[in-house]
């Protein structure tokens, strides 16, 4: 696979011969440009040269479901060239998640969603944020008097970071072919710390991806009846395939094609639970689950999802 870094180096190559040639065109440089410009012949030597197959300067949606064990952490790699990540994974992944950003060659991470304050999902962040230019952060109206909570907000406050409240019906991106919403919590006073969660919904041209965190049915119920658009083809599940979430209402709303499940052989919760799972396949959802396959990275050029 061609690197993003590689991608981009080429794409500036190409856009100072457009420069050069146009007369100093600032508009942005497409592939029907480059074949015009620079000739399709040209385009191919270029590409060649450089190991990139054409289709691949097309723009891609990356998102790696990262085997943390029982946790969650999701990388986001979105195709305007921001990143984000959810959740990341206990506070002993914290060195792998970073080394995983780093082989992706990313440097910036322009959002960091913390869904609750529970160590499962936090847990790793403050390595990541304190290794990372971090551009905005987002979590729920909920503290924890714990330890790693304390670390994470000592850690945002070393870096000069305000921390952005998450709430239901809240923009981060809202472009034409890209959009970036939030969809939870949509309540101040739940009984679950769980129910907190910030649930992101992304959809890029065509497709669709829907991340929960640990919302349970409670906060399921309130996206139904706020009238949210949930359906996605692919859906992290909640709360780590628990009985607890994906109910069949919320799960007849989302209709995904996939299901990601983040959970650790031999849990002792007995995480997925076989009712959720039976709810997935009632649906015809095929199931990926991290503690089966580890790190599950599903792409989308914006017309088709495909799994690696």
């Amino acid at each position: 696979m061609v690197s993003r870094r590689k991608k981009r180096n080429i794409l500036m190559i190409i856009t100072l011969i457009l420069i050069v040639i146009a007369g100093c065109s600032n508009k942005k440089v497409t592939q029907e440009d480059i074949d015009r410009i620079v000739g399709r012949e040209s385009t191919d030597t270029i590409l060649n040269e450089a190991n990139i197959d054409s289709e691949e300067i097309q723009s891609e949606l990356i998102v790696s479901f990262l085997d943390v064990g029982q946790a969650d952490c999701i990388l986001i790699e979105l195709p305007n060239e921001q990143n984000m990540i959810i959740d990341g994974g206990n506070r002993g992944d914290g060195p792998d998640v970073v080394k995983y950003i780093k082989d992706r060659e990313i440097e910036k991470i322009d959002y960091v969603v913390a869904t609750h304050p529970h160590e499962d999902h936090i847990g790793g962040l403050a390595d990541v944020i304190s290794q990372f230019n971090i551009e905005k952060i987002y979590m729920p109206k909920k503290s924890a008097n714990t330890k790693i909570f304390e670390t994470l907000l000592n850690t945002i406050n070393d870096k000069g970071k305000k921390i952005e409240r998450a709430y239901g019906g809240m923009d981060i991106i809202n472009d034409e072919n890209l959009k970036v919403n939030i969809l939870a919590p949509n309540s101040d006073n739940y009984d679950e710390t769980n129910e907190y969660s910030v649930v992101i919904k992304v959809v890029y041209g065509n497709t669709s991806y829907l991340f929960t965190g640990d919302a349970e049915q409670d906060s399921e119920k309130e996206m139904i009846d706020r009238g949210y658009n949930l359906k996605s083809d692919v859906l992290k599940v909640g709360h780590h395939g628990g009985r607890t979430s994906s109910t069949d209402a919320f799960l007849d709303k989302v209709k995904p094609r996939y299901a990601v499940i983040s959970t650790e052989k031999g849990n002792s919760y007995g995480h997925p639970h076989k009712e959720v799972l039976n709810r997935l396949e009632d649906l015809g959802t095929k199931i990926l689950r991290t503690d089966e396959i580890g790190t599950v990275v599903i792409k989308s050029n914006g017309e088709e999802i495909f799994i690696d």
